[in-house]
């Protein structure tokens, strides 16, 4: 069976027997040649606790919570209705002879499967190659600005220009957005939730950023089903969700911690301790 972390059994159960004996079995080496494990990791002394619904709670870690999610929400209200109206974006790319459903939708997953294979896997690699030498809270408010830019250009003249346009200029600037999605606040927003809160409410603060994330794809998903209903144009959806890109970045930039550099007891110890906040950008 597979072992609770050593930080959850040490930090959370008080075990740190055991804590140490799964760390000598998963590792399958002794401990003197685990050179992270000194008595200050393993230690279970720890604050006065305190419960999630709770003041304490709040006033140590509600500003970063409230940063996880909203971050997290923002990202998926965006992506998520930018897949939704996918066959509208490529309606100038499809066969102009009628269709039946299944065709348009073959031709819509063929130019999905292009975009993915251009923008949206390469921007994972990115993220992987960038994260820690830019650091979570850079590379998350570079995706947020490229995004915004790349769905502002599209939305802002787009029965003015792109309505009417074929060019590779659009799909270049719409694939653009997937690309610095998934570099940025698309693989971030999974990351800094892990990092950044307490063994005994890491999982849960977790849980709850990402439960936000998915009210987000949902009120993004529902709120463009709905606007296209009442005559909601591509320029008004694209302006918003490029609106929404923007108060990213606020997010981002002014109540996003930096993680990047430090362990998870560093985290833990100075959100607990209050000896001052993670800084966001460096």
């Amino acid at each position: 069976m597979m072992p609770e972390t050593a930080r959850y059994t040490a930090l959370v159960e008080k075990n740190v027997e055991q804590a140490v004996r799964d760390m000598q079995r998963v590792l399958a080496v002794s401990l003197s040649q685990i050179a992270e494990v000194d008595e200050e990791t393993l230690s279970p002394i720890s604050p006065k606790p305190y419960p999630l619904l709770s003041r304490e709670f709040l006033r140590r870690h509600g500003r970063d919570l409230f940063a996880c999610a909203a971050a997290w929400f923002l990202v998926d209200v965006v992506f998520y209705s930018s897949n939704l109206f996918q066959s509208k974006i490529y309606s100038h790319y499809l066969p102009k002879h009628s269709m039946n459903a299944f065709q348009e939708a073959f031709h819509v997953a063929k130019l999905q499967a292009i975009i993915a294979v251009c923008s949206t896997i390469p921007g994972y690699y990115a993220a992987v190659y960038l994260i820690d030498r830019a650091g979570r809270v850079k590379i998350q408010l570079t995706g947020f600005f490229f995004m915004a830019l790349g769905l502002l250009a599209i939305g802002i003249p787009y029965k003015s220009y792109w309505h009417n346009t074929t060019n590779m200029g659009f799909m270049v600037l719409y694939s653009l957005t997937f690309f610095f999605a998934n570099l940025g606040p698309n693989t971030t927003t999974f990351i800094v939730p892990a990092e950044l809160f307490p063994a005994r409410f890491r999982a849960t603060c977790h849980g709850i950023s990402g439960a936000a994330g998915k009210v987000g794809a949902v009120a993004g998903s529902v709120g463009f089903l709905w606007g296209s209903r009442r005559g909601v144009g591509m320029t008004a959806a694209l302006v918003i969700l490029g609106g929404i890109c923007v108060v990213g970045m606020a997010v981002t930039y002014l109540v996003t911690p930096e993680t990047r550099g430090r362990s998870l007891e560093e985290n833990e110890c100075e959100n607990d301790d209050m000896n001052g906040n993670v800084s966001t950008v460096s």
